[in-house]
């Protein structure tokens, strides 16, 4: 009689070495690609204040079915610009480069939000990696409708499809763009998309954050949402796709008489004024920096100004070499312009930002709405870098270097990594 018994324990020996590796082929076949992930729409509503939910009932029906956030804390300064591209790419802006919405470069220039050329010039830009090029990298078809920085190739690579800044398009025909991505056929189909408002945060400015024309900018760009939420139903990709909609930061009324200049500060023979606005960075004439160092630094009535170096560690701001050598804070609802603005300068409440990022009223907004997201969450206040890595997590994609954490998002997340 011939024995088995050998056989058998061979291949009990054989099935045992190839089990685990028949789980990980099982596990690699079935975890998502960055392919077959559902499309990220990343939505700004400049100047939203996170207290303003309640006034825009589209957007809270999006909270309530899906996630929202007590705040988003703006990275410092809490500026347009610098934030715009710390959510997109997950660094301080004392990193990624983009230190102000007014900066000067030894070998770039000047750089304002209103430059087209200099707007649209990558070497400014390239310091960070935004989500578009890290979508980009892992074979994603990417679309830009306005952000900051989207105008621009980055590290020689651009969105597959992006618009220049225009404040004249409305915000329904901003919408409808997004919605025509969508409608492409499934290979010309961008799996991450972004969105852009700025009729806030024009608002907010002119006549403060309160005023009936800041609500009457809400509920327009309310409505457009709706529009969107409406396109999407239609198109059976309301629960398809994963929105995520922030803000860059809030907004602080400035009262008629709560302006200063910047002349008043410091005598221009002392020091030069890079930029002006609740930050005030200035850099000292040549031999005298002792003289503007006595005149600027230390604890004024409505600011406070510090050597570069020596800012407040929370802000994690002031070592990239395109900031000046002094910066001076604003108090909240204080502004500091030029003579010749302060002349011209309409009458009335105003709106500002730029203040310290952790005050209540320069929190940001954050709701998000998807199959990726748990219903009914609320989180607490969390720093806006950390909406990079979730970007790359809803997609799927490996992050590039960041100065942000999942950890926060993660109750957030039906299925966290």
């Amino acid at each position: 009689m011939i024995s088995h018994a050998p056989a058998r324990g061979l291949l009990r020996r054989l099935f045992a070495f190839l089990l685990p590796a028949l789980l990980l082929a099982a596990c690699a076949t079935t975890a998502p690609r960055p392919s077959d992930t559902a499309p990220v729409l990343l939505v700004s509503i400049d100047g939203f204040r996170a207290a303003d939910l309640d006034r825009a009932p589209t957007l809270r029906a999006l909270a309530d079915a899906g996630v929202r956030a007590i705040g988003m804390q703006p990275s410092y300064p809490s500026l347009t610009f610098p934030n715009h591209y710390a959510i997109v790419t997950g660094l301080r802006p004392d990193h990624h480069g983009i230190v102000h919405n007014t900066m000067r470069d030894p070998v770039l220039g000047r750089f304002s939000m209103s430059d087209r050329r200099a707007v649209g010039d990558g070497r400014w830009w390239a310091q960070g990696e935004p989500i578009w090029v890290t979508a980009h990298k892992a074979g994603l078809r990417t679309a830009t409708m306005f952000w900051p920085g989207s105008e621009a190739e980055i590290n020689g690579v651009r969105p597959d499809t992006w618009h220049a800044f225009d404040a004249k398009v409305p915000p329904d025909a901003r919408v409808d763009t997004v919605l025509g991505w969508l409608d492409r056929a499934p290979a010309q189909r961008p799996r991450l998309m972004t969105l852009y408002f700025d009729q806030v945060d024009h608002a907010g400015h002119d006549a403060g954050p309160e005023a009936p024309e800041t609500r009457a900018a809400i509920a327009q760009v309310d409505a457009a949402l709706a529009r969107l939420v409406d396109g999407l139903r239609q198109r059976g990709l309301l629960d398809r796709i994963n929105l995520v909609v922030v803000s860059d930061h809030g907004m602080a009324t400035v009262p008629p008489d709560q302006v200063l200049t910047v002349e008043d500060m410091v005598s221009p023979a002392l020091a030069e004024a890079v930029t002006t606005g609740q930050v005030v960075e200035l850099r000292p004439r040549p031999g005298r920096e002792a003289e503007a160092d006595a005149a600027l630094l230390g604890r004024h009535a409505h600011y406070a100004c510090w050597r570069k170096d020596a800012l407040p560690a929370r802000w994690q701001y002031g070592s990239h070499p395109r900031i000046p050598p002094i910066v001076c804070q604003m108090d909240e609802g204080w502004d500091a312009v030029s003579a010749s603005w302060k002349a011209k300068r309409s009458p009335g409440t105003r709106g500002s930002h730029g203040f310290d990022p952790a005050l209540p009223s320069m929190r940001a907004l954050f709701v998000a709405h998807g199959p990726a997201f748990r219903a009914g969450t609320v989180l607490p206040v969390f720093d806006n870098v950390d909406v990079y890595p979730l970007l790359a997590a809803l997609l799927h994609i490996p992050p590039a270097a960041n100065d942000g954490t999942l950890a926060p998002l993660r109750p957030a997340l039906q299925d966290p990594p």
